[in-house]
């Protein structure tokens, strides 16, 4: 066959729920275009039934992945930051055509990522030594605080920066124990759907993360509203919807990052968004007394 002849394969991009790839429960699709307003591709719709699943799964993912030393978490996301190395090309063209980049441009973003990646997977063992320790109590008692993850949260992902902005805030929210329903960029989606297929293929369980496309305000609205949602970082949220969604995750006493503004993603990120989503606990433990002298160990 001639070259000119062959049809191009076209990409069918899918949602990500469970460790698996399902077409949206209700059918739809929207149309994705790059900055010159070229079509893309057909992205998944999710609705609010996509929303429920996907916090199913992550619920039932969360025990298995909180439970799992903080060692091995890192171990698992720098996987990821090799994987990511391994498709650089890919995500280069992914970005540049989701934000009309220039390759050069676009290669930066993506390096940014990886680097962003393997500095999350670099905290997983070492953020309970910053935010925990022993605490000094007038009494024979150890007094130890830890962090723990909070549960399910749900990442609304920043809607400029489809790629860098979204590592910044999933990456933070897993590696100190959490599971994800992250809402991509709604204009620009593709970047994390393909980022799907990449936590597919490592060692990362099925349900961690988990993410959806579509319009931002309808899967967001079930997902603020859901009991079995613990947290919601409202990053891609604009302001008007941003107020909506806190008032619906009162409901349950959810943890809620509100919207900040970033400049500058590349910038170095601090631990803000990985303490937003933990946990304190304090544990206190007699320490016993030793002889007649009454001193303790």
């Amino acid at each position: 066959m001639n070259a000119v002849d062959r049809l191009s394969v076209f990409k069918t991009y899918k949602l990500y729920v469970g460790g698996k790839f399902p077409r949206s429960e209700s059918g739809r699709v929207y149309e994705v275009t790059d900055a010159k307003g070229k079509w893309l591709a057909n992205a998944p719709q999710s609705s609010r039934k996509d929303a429920r699943d996907a916090v199913v799964a992550a619920r039932k993912a969360f025990g298995g992945w909180a439970g799992a030393t903080a060692y091995n978490r890192g171990q698992v996301l720098y996987r990821v930051a090799e994987m990511l190395e391994g498709r650089r090309d890919q995500f280069v063209r992914e970005v540049a055509d989701a934000e009309g980049l220039g390759k050069s441009k676009a290669a930066s973003v993506v390096d940014a990522t990886i680097d962003r990646w393997v500095w999350y997977a670099g905290w997983t063992d070492k953020i309970a030594q910053v935010v925990g320790g022993g605490n000094p109590v007038a009494g024979p008692f150890f007094n130890l605080s830890s962090p723990e993850p909070t549960g399910v949260v749900a990442v609304l992902a920043p809607q400029e920066s489809s790629f860098l902005g979204l590592v910044s805030v999933v990456a933070p929210v897993i590696a100190t124990g959490n599971t994800a329903v992250v809402v991509a960029s709604e204009k620009a989606p593709l970047p994390a759907l393909a980022l799907a297929e990449v936590l597919a293929t490592s060692d990362v369980p099925g349900g961690v993360v988990n993410v959806l496309s579509g319009r931002t305000a309808e899967i967001a609205a079930p997902l603020a509203a859901h009991q079995d949602v613990n947290a919601i970082d409202l990053a891609g949220a604009d302001e008007v919807l941003a107020k909506e969604l806190e008032i619906a995750a009162a409901d349950n006493l959810k943890r809620v990052l509100r919207p900040q503004p970033v400049d500058d993603w590349t910038a170095t990120p601090g631990i803000d968004r990985m303490t937003a989503f933990l946990e304190t606990k304090t544990v206190w433990h007699p320490t016993g007394s030793l002889g007649a002298s009454g001193s303790s160990y």
